[in-house]
């Protein structure tokens, strides 16, 4: 079974998340919507798009999202099959998150690491 198959999005939680986002869309010229983030489409070598994104988000200081992790940050990665890793992860001894969610995005579960960061596990709906 393939585990992690890259990375879907990389999350991460400011002060001032306004003010972070208008410095990366004006210094690095990230694409910075409405909603706190982007999507960055994948292409291969030569440039030619691909099936795949990687979002990228700020998120504000005081949501739950992140929850029970402590850290300011949570990595999302993509997995072809979020029921099995899942199960895989438990038999390991792995502290899984019992919630689930599926969604028109996709299926998502969510593991915690060693050192107490959650971790995002994603399974995108077929043909992204």
């Amino acid at each position: 079974m393939k585990r992690v198959t890259g990375i879907g999005g990389i999350f991460f939680s400011a002060k001032d998340p306004k003010a972070l986002c208008a410095w990366y869309k004006q210094h690095l010229g990230i694409d910075v919507q409405e909603w706190g983030g982007t999507v960055f489409r994948w292409a291969d070598a030569e440039g030619k798009p691909t099936n795949g994104t990687t979002v990228w988000s700020i998120f504000p200081p005081d949501g739950k999202y992140f929850a029970p992790s402590q850290s300011g940050f949570m990595v999302n990665y993509r997995v072809d099959d979020l029921a099995s890793l899942l199960q895989t992860l438990r038999d390991e001894g792995c502290d899984v998150l019992e919630k689930t969610e599926d969604s028109e995005y996709g299926r998502f579960g969510w593991v915690m690491d060693p050192e107490g960061n959650k971790i995002e596990l994603w399974q995108p709906p077929v043909g992204q």
